[in-house]
């Protein structure tokens, strides 16, 4: 910090008699180069591509804020380190959102992220086998949080459906499908994870919890 103020005043001062010269000098803090790393769901040159407005603008005086808003444009990118590498160099490592399901909504299809932010769906290779959700991103924002709440295991789940009334079906990859009520469904889901490797359960494929204090098997 004391190394750009200690640039900034020389050059100001500098810059009340400016000459041919002294605009070299200046010229030589243009950023000329940018630097990438840790992206792996964003390609370089995209990222490089968002950036371009700030080539060429004098290191010293470019602010932070303005490259955040450059690259929040790609809604895969959630945040990011930079670092100032005088005279013409930034280094920018990324942190990239990681996709958790694919939530259909209405015919629109989007990723979305552990923090239940919504990003735009494209074929991904390393995200084929994601859980769908067909339901919308507040109620699933509940449902999420409370399934995280008692520890159940979401890497189980194939699909969730959520229904008009309001309630919520979960698929398992092994077949089983877990109906919930409308309300008070976490029993329901502590229940299931209380019975679902006994030797008695085993053999059904439908936990039917809609009925207040019943389970339906099938």
């Amino acid at each position: 910090m004391k190394k750009r103020t200690i640039i900034a005043i020389a050059l100001l001062i500098l810059l009340t008699t400016i000459s041919p010269k002294k605009k070299v000098i200046i010229s030589k803090f243009n950023l000329k180069e940018i630097l990438i790393s840790n992206n792996s769901l964003v390609k370089e040159k995209d990222i490089k591509f968002l950036l371009t407005p700030i080539y060429n603008k004098n290191l010293i005086f470019l602010k932070n804020s303005e490259i955040k808003k450059l690259l929040l444009e790609e809604n895969f990118i959630e945040s990011f380190k930079l670092k100032k590498k005088y005279p013409d160099t930034i280094k920018i490592e990324i942190f990239e959102k990681k996709p958790i399901a694919i939530l259909i909504n209405k015919k629109n299809k989007f990723y979305i992220s552990k923090k239940i932010d919504l990003i735009e769906f494209k074929k991904l290779p390393n995200f084929q086998n994601l859980p769908y959700i067909f339901g919308d991103k507040e109620n699933f924002k509940k449902l999420f949080y409370n399934l995280n709440e008692i520890n159940f295991p979401l890497k189980e789940i194939k699909k969730y459906t959520l229904y008009e009334t309001g309630r919520w079906d979960l698929k398992t990859k092994n077949d089983k499908t877990i109906k919930l009520p409308v309300e008070n469904y976490i029993k329901s889901l502590e229940n299931y994870l209380n019975i679902r490797s006994k030797k008695d359960f085993k053999n059904f494929e439908v936990f039917d919890y809609r009925i207040n204090n019943q389970l339906i098997l099938k």
